[in-house]
């Protein structure tokens, strides 16, 4: 018996059974003779219990008289269904029951006397606002709809939580008010109705012991362990993985499982499956799910792995693998590897179910036990219940996983800008939704403006023939050195062939290396004399030694020296590594001044376009202000970049370095994503003279002279009007006064390029003595001008 009342409520609860005692008395006045003699003797023993009809209300007087009850309610109860219902009297909505069932009492005996049978997420002041929606409904005739399915979670003597949903009866109750109840109006229903939330107001309305219920419930359980479970996986699942809850996530899935199974001593695990690799690894997902196939490995091949037939009817014809008793299997197959790994965690039953969405396999699902025979091929259908939603949620997960991977393609790997993908999207949205037919479409940008900026390493191609050719010298010195000690020992014209063949080669690259030499050279080391030192053994130690020492300062891939190629190498990524990062970071900057697209890329150096204008935003807000101000933004980076080299250049592996340049051009143009070079490009043959001029400008000499327009701690600003010219002459003088430029500022004409004449430049040599970190905007510079 459980009598445990909420401290607030609005009922005085009166328990009563006067509605069935006054049905005895009418049986009494029947005419059926057997029926009368009963219900006139049980009458007798209620007599003697007034409380029984006017209401008890001391849990004492239902302890003392627990049988007369139950001969009361014997109608009710029937001793014919007590082994099989779940049924008891009560209080709806109250921790009020007793007058068990058989078989009830036996699922609270098995809970332990330590259980506490609450309504699961309910509270007393839920309890309170739907005993005032008794009262509403049964006394003032509304129709407050507060129904919905309730439950017990008891635990069976196993420890598997069973999950019980409740159903009351309340045909023997009645519903009255006290002197202190208040009258409800038309006003307060419309009130009530709209804050069922609002705990005060519901017991302003319908004050505490306000109203009698005088009478009982009868409360009926269904075991709805399996749908319950379901419907707790859906929610799990539907939920986004989180491995800050990875351990209380894990252990709900397995507790889910155990109530499904009606098992205590089971595991569950996850094995993803590659079909194009035919591989078996752990699970990608963002929650850890032990593999008991894998057993600690992160991936296994299928070919070597699964050749078990069973389980190979698992890989390719997606049927349930089960296996009762891994022990006694496994002593008819002691090579089958699976059971060997299973064996090893000290599982003995298994089912090993496969996860199919359209026909794909996507993995597997493992539930395990140490129990033999505790898993088999009977209960191991008690999965097709569940399967279809984890298979849904992982093809989910999938779909999931993959899109992240596309985005970090898109972001990482791709020319789509933020700035333009406004425009894809709405290309691709039309695309979709158009159903005549609608075929993707060139993206197109009109009238932008662009700008291009370069920090170049200076003469890096020399460098990279130059140390190209010193790591071959050296190279080949070794091996003259290593065939002079080899003639030495064994006098065999073939050796002496091979150290003139070396010394003719050390000839030839005292010379400029041409374009294929190394990897001639390449060839001819690998395939003609690598493989002499590789298959002789000769009798000097010392000789030996000398060609282990010489193999061991080779290139593991090309069989090469790479020593002075790797030096320059690693200070070609460093210098453009330092330099992207300055321009990506000042770039998130340059973006909230006005949206414009922006790409970079990794050569010898780092170069930049920039393309601003109202085409790009779909905006009508553009000004040339924001053009003048990305220019000027422009050069403060360069700038910035020229002081961050000069601090990096002492510490680089090898000494270089850079130039910088400005494009500067006057008229906009159209820019179009090529579809099938996956990349933007200028559109029609006036716009091209910009490419032309960016593809061959860096090269150019000063006109009528042999000097370069770029040189080292200088930038230099080509341009074609004299307008432009002023511009940039006034961001100078800005510099200036910031004191990052110096006072050495060169005007010049530029040789006449091929297709390209008329160009001129501004080369301007920038100050170290300090870093200056800020950045200007336009509006600063036209202020600071003025002043």
């Amino acid at each position: 018996m459980i009598f445990e009342q909420f401290h607030d409520n609005p009922f005085e609860v009166q328990i009563s059974f006067h509605k069935v005692i006054e049905t005895l008395e009418d049986i009494a006045m029947s005419d059926v003779d057997y029926r009368a003699n009963y219900a006139k003797g049980l009458l007798a023993e209620i007599a003697k219990v007034p409380e029984l009809r006017t209401g008890i209300k001391n849990p004492e007087i239902i302890k003392e008289h627990q049988q007369l009850i139950r001969n009361l309610l014997s109608d009710l109860f029937p001793t014919a269904l007590t082994k099989n219902e779940i049924k008891a009297v009560t209080i709806p909505f109250h921790n009020i029951t007793f007058n068990y069932s058989e078989r009830f009492q036996d699922i609270l005996n098995n809970a332990g006397p330590d259980f506490d049978m609450t309504i699961r997420d309910f509270d007393g002041q839920r309890s309170y606002i739907i005993s005032c929606c008794m009262i509403m409904n049964a006394y003032y005739g509304q129709h407050f709809d507060f129904s919905k399915p309730f439950f017990y979670d008891i635990p069976s003597k196993e420890g598997i939580v069973k999950h019980y949903r409740i159903m009351y009866n309340a045909d023997f109750m009645e519903i009255f008010p006290t002197e202190k109840a208040i009258e409800i109006t038309d006003d307060d229903v419309k009130l009530l109705m709209d804050n069922f939330e609002n705990f005060d107001i519901w017991k302003e309305k319908f004050p505490p012991e306000s109203w009698i219920l005088k009478g009982f419930g009868i409360m009926s359980l269904f075991d709805s362990t399996t749908e319950n479970a379901i419907s707790n996986l859906k929610t799990n699942l539907l939920a986004k993985p989180d491995k800050k809850d990875d351990n209380s996530l894990q252990q709900s899935f397995l507790s889910i499982f155990q109530s499904i199974f009606n098992l205590p001593d089971i595991r569950i695990g996850y094995t993803s499956f590659d079909a194009q690799n035919n591989t078996l690894s752990t699970s990608p997902f963002d929650i850890t799910i032990q593999s008991h196939i894998l057993n600690g490995k992160t991936e296994l091949d299928c070919g070597s792995f699964c050749c078990d037939e069973p389980f190979d009817e698992l890989i390719n014809e997606q049927k349930y693998f089960v296996i009762s008793d891994v022990k006694e299997q496994l002593h008819d197959e002691p090579e089958n590897l699976l059971l060997q790994q299973l064996a090893r965690q000290k599982i003995r039953s298994a089912i090993f179910a496969p996860v199919v969405k359209n026909e794909k396999l996507l993995g597997i699902i493992e539930v395990v036990s140490a129990t033999r025979r505790l898993l088999n091929s009977v209960n191991s259908h008690k999965l097709d219940i569940v399967l279809p939603y984890i298979t849904d949620t992982i093809d989910r997960y999938y779909i999931d996983i993959q899109n992240q991977i596309d985005a970090l393609i898109q972001k990482e790997y791709t020319t789509i800008h933020p700035s333009v993908y406004w425009k894809f999207r709405d290309e691709a949205s039309q695309h979709l939704h158009d159903t005549a037919g609608f075929s993707l479409h060139e993206i197109v940008f009109q009238n932008v403006y662009p700008l291009y900026g370069q920090i170049d390493i200076k003469g890096s191609s020399v460098m990279r023939n130059k140390t190209t050719q010193e790591d071959i010298k050296f190279q080949v010195n070794l091996l003259i050195s290593i065939f002079e000690s080899i003639y030495n020992l064994q006098k065999l014209p073939l050796f002496e062939q091979k150290i003139f063949e070396l010394r003719d080669l050390l000839r030839l690259l005292n010379d400029q290396i041409k374009a294929d030499a190394e990897q001639l050279i390449q060839n001819y080391l690998r395939n003609d004399l690598h493989p002499v030192l590789k298959s002789n053994r000769f009798d000097d130690e010392n000789l030996n030694k000398q060609i282990s020492a010489y193999f061991e300062k080779l290139d593991p891939n090309t069989e090469m020296i790479y020593d002075a190629r790797k030096k320059f190498d690693s200070t070609v990524a460093i210098i453009n590594k330092k330099m992207a990062k300055i321009l990506d970071e000042k770039q998130v900057e340059a973006q909230a001044y006005y949206p414009h697209y922006y790409e970079r890329f990794k050569t010898d150096g780092v170069e930049h376009n920039l393309y601003i204008g109202n085409s790009i935003t779909n905006e009508a807000n553009f000004d040339m202000l924001y053009l003048y101000n990305l220019r000027l933004w422009q050069l403060q980076v360069m700038c910035e970049m020229e002081k961050h080299y000069h601090k990096l250049q002492p510490e680089l592996p090898y000494p270089m370095e850079v130039a910088s340049l400005i494009l500067a051009f006057h008229h906009p143009i159209t820019i179009r994503f090529r579809m099938d070079e996956k990349r933007f490009d200028v559109d029609g043959s006036y716009n091209a003279r910009y490419e032309v001029v960016k593809k061959r400008i860096d090269k150019a000499f000063i006109k009528n002279s042999q000097e370069r327009i770029t040189q080292q701690n200088k930038i230099t600003i080509v341009y074609t009007q004299q307008a432009e010219e002023l511009e940039y002459k006034r961001y100078i003088k800005f510099l200036q006064y910031q004191k990052v430029i110096s006072d050495n500022v060169e005007f010049f004409e530029i040789e006449d390029l091929q297709g390209v004449s008329g160009l001129k430049a501004i080369r301007v040599e920038v100050l170290y003595g300090q870093t200056e970190n800020r950045l200007y905007s336009y509006n600063e510079l036209l202020e600071t001008i003025n002043s």
